[in-house]
């Protein structure tokens, strides 16, 4: 190149301060180095940068303030470079914000953040738990910088990056005449009540399954509480589809149930990561989604790999 950054330092000074006498007092420089730059920048790129008026300073012309802007972005730019390698010699550090599904979170976040945090002892993960819908919200208002969800219905500007399938199956209580068998269809389900988690995105997701087959639930009660259905389930008023992988077989009373998986080949559930795409992700975050890719793909948590055994990216428009 036939200039530096310091050319262009200098050159955005003068363009500031529309004076070679205050540029050069800004950037604690001589008066020639500031005209000297300013010439060799006109040289180099054969442009008039600035009109010269007597006694008066300086103004830009129509390239040079279209240049300067360049030349500020390429700065900070190269500013943002410096303080990043210098981050590199440090450890991780800070707060963390994520945020992530309610029927997941304690399930993986626990162990996710007790291993990050003993790699790196000055970092602190605090979780946020939602349902799809509130993380999304979350997100956009900057509450935290990422969240763990399903590939549901993001809208523009949301990225998601797949992290595990996770397939549906039917909970039912010991004694409803379905609980003893190794596998049940959606058609042998419709004709039963169905205990829907009442969710926004998730209630049409446990629709669209009945619906790819033709067949419509029968609704008998709905919740938007995760322990409720458990134990409405357990207590004989219906079944249940639920994702997430089991992690006892008793509802929150104490009373048990039984979790059965489903004839059909059914589209699963992929949890992944959510983050705003404008948005440039701080160090702490780049490391902790690299944290739950190698999680997923070592099966360190209760993850089902993605089919490809891949963190694939996908997006998922409104």
């Amino acid at each position: 190149m036939q200039y530096t950054l310091k050319h262009l330092h200098y050159f955005v000074a003068a363009g500031q301060s529309g004076s070679v006498t205050k540029a050069a007092a800004g950037v604690n420089v001589s008066q020639p180095s500031i005209s000297a730059a300013l010439a060799h920048l006109e040289q180099a790129f054969g442009l008039q940068l600035f009109v010269r008026h007597h006694a008066q300073g300086l103004s830009l012309t129509p390239a040079g303030r279209l240049l300067m802007g360049e030349a500020s972005a390429l700065l900070g730019q190269a500013q943002s470079l410096e303080l990043f390698a210098a981050d590199l010699g440090k450890s991780l550090s800070g707060v963390l914000e994520i945020g992530c599904f309610y029927t997941v979170a304690p399930l993986v976040v626990p162990e996710l953040a007790r291993a990050f945090t003993t790699a790196n002892p000055t970092a602190r993960i605090e979780c946020q738990e939602g349902h799809h819908e509130e993380l999304l919200t979350g997100l956009r208002e900057g509450r935290f910088e990422m969240a763990l969800s399903y590939d549901l219905e993001t809208g523009e500007g949301i990225a998601f990056e797949a992290l595990a399938d996770f397939p549906p199956y039917a909970i039912l209580a010991p004694n409803h005449p379905l609980a003893g068998r190794r596998r049940v269809s959606l058609a042998q389900l419709a004709m039963e009540p169905m205990i829907l988690l009442d969710w926004p995105f998730s209630r049409d997701y446990f629709r669209s399954l009945f619906l790819s087959v033709g067949l419509e639930p029968v609704i008998g009660q709905r919740t938007n509480s995760f322990d409720m259905l458990r134990s409405l389930v357990a207590n004989g008023f219906g079944y249940a589809l639920l994702n997430a992988p089991p992690h006892n077989d008793r509802a929150p009373d104490g009373k048990p149930y039984r979790t059965v998986a489903l004839e059909e080949n059914l589209r699963p559930l992929r949890l992944g990561l959510l983050q705003v795409d404008s948005l440039r992700p701080t160090r702490l975050a780049r490391a902790f989604a690299d944290h739950c890719r190698g999680a997923a793909v070592e099966k360190r948590f209760p993850f089902q790999p993605a089919r490809d055994g891949s963190a694939a990216k996908d997006r998922r428009g409104g």
